[in-house]
């Protein structure tokens, strides 16, 4: 026996428009004018609770949002911020459960409009369950993206239009809101100019001399071993692997001591050939090598391994082909090799490209972002924006500034990742030619 009765209005009636209105007004009224009762019970009793319990919380919460507070003995703009995120989050989702209501009700009533039937609440269960169950299996982690990913990305970027700061740190005092200032800041005040310009210049030429030297010495290395006429390939590639082996933080450590001015050891292998000290560490432009140099050093064998595995991928016959045709040995490199290993592996140094622009590891653990630099707003000689922000954040406590930066961040690596994406042809299928 069926749980809910079919109502057969007939077509031309207006059973659609009218139960969308009334689901509208009344969450479940569109579903009883449509016949499906224990649906519409359900959506009314959903209804009543939510205006019998959570106007006054999604009410004060989001007002703490707007004001973060109007007495800090009492008030904390912290945690009003985030119920406010909170409660709009969840008002949102209830506004999508009300339009899934009105959308539910207008195409069942549409049904009887056409003289069909209307689902049973069981076989409304039975549809909800073969067409939205992919939904329901990736709602849990969906769920903890929200709270582990995207919940902590809209704070930051709410932070980076309010005061907080030291001076400005609940419960002690309120934050307040504060537009684009802490933006206009940092492009305008003389020091914060001067600092953001050198740090983002430098994060750029360590981006990209980064990624560039890590290509090229992990191509050139897999074009030299994929040679069949070079012995013992296998071992070469082996050792060629150990630095990617090791677990990166400890090669930092273990290359922090290694360049130590004083007790370093390769100051002592220096030595011993009849060259001076060299301050690896302490003077800007060799700090800045040092770092270049350790972090070639640890990332090569990745792309080393890379092209390898795509360097077997292409057929011997091109390469024939190219030696009927008089090609040289460059030729056959720039014509053949290169192409194919660019469109292959384009993805992935884009993506080195976006990890080189945050690789906050390798600056902060070698050198803590140091030799330290007069006048700079805590960035020292071999930071880039991303260490710079945490200094921001844990030593000269400017969250709002680390909040603003970070969004630049976001920007320009999300946008030069999109612009890349969109030029290369690695995503489009093409033969080879």
């Amino acid at each position: 026996m069926r749980s809910e009765t079919s109502t057969n209005v007939g077509v031309g009636s207006n059973q659609a428009r009218n139960s969308a209105i009334l689901s509208t007004v009344v969450m479940g009224l569109g579903q009883f004018l449509n016949g499906q009762y224990v649906k519409g019970a359900i959506f009314l009793l959903y209804y009543i609770s939510f205006w019998f319990q959570s106007p006054s919380y999604f009410i004060e919460n989001i007002k703490g949002l707007i004001t973060l507070g109007s007495n800090p003995e009492v008030d904390h703009s912290i945690f009003m911020m985030i119920y406010g995120i909170v409660s709009v989050v969840l008002l949102l989702v209830a506004i999508g459960i009300h339009v899934f209501n009105i959308v539910d009700a207008y195409n069942n009533g549409k049904k009887i409009d056409n003289g069909e039937e209307v689902p049973s609440f069981k076989d409304s269960i039975k549809n909800m369950m073969e067409i939205g169950f992919p939904y329901i299996a990736i709602s849990p982690g969906m769920i903890m993206l929200f709270i582990a990913t995207i919940f902590p990305l809209i704070f930051s970027v709410l932070l980076a239009f309010t005061s907080y700061d030291l001076y400005h740190s609940p419960p002690a005092k309120l934050i307040e809101w504060v537009g684009f200032q802490n933006f206009r800041d940092i492009m305008t005040l003389s020091t914060w100019r001067m600092t953001f310009i050198k740090v983002f210049s430098w994060t750029v030429i360590w981006t990209i001399s980064s990624t560039v030297s890590i290509f090229a010495l992990g191509l050139f290395l897999a074009v030299v071993l994929n040679h069949k006429k070079i012995k013992g390939r296998n071992i070469l590639r082996t050792i060629l692997m150990i630095p990617w082996a090791i677990p990166a933080f400890v090669s930092m450590l273990i290359w922090r001591g290694l360049l130590n001015y004083n007790f370093g050891q390769v100051n002592k292998l220096l030595a011993i050939i009849g060259i001076d000290k060299i301050p690896w560490l302490e003077d800007i432009m060799w700090a800045r090598i040092s770092v270049l140099l350790v972090n070639l050093w640890l990332s090569f064998p990745f792309v080393m391994a890379l092209c390898s595995g795509v360097l077997q991928s292409i057929p011997e016959s091109l390469y024939e082909a190219a030696e009927v045709d008089g090609a040289s040995v460059v030729q056959k490199f720039t014509g053949i090799t290169l192409p194919l290993v660019l469109r292959q592996i384009a993805p992935l140094m884009i993506m080195q490209f976006a990890f080189q622009f945050n690789n906050f590891g390798i600056i902060y653990l070698l050198n803590n972002g140091n030799p330290p630099q007069f006048g700079y707003q805590g960035a020292g000689g071999t930071d880039i924006l991303i260490s710079w922000v945490y200094k921001l954040t844990m030593d000269k406590l400017k969250w709002n500034y680390a909040a603003a930066i970070s969004i630049l961040i976001f920007i320009v690596v999300a946008g030069f990742s999109i612009y890349q994406f969109r030029r290369t042809n690695s995503f489009k299928e093409e033969e080879l030619s």
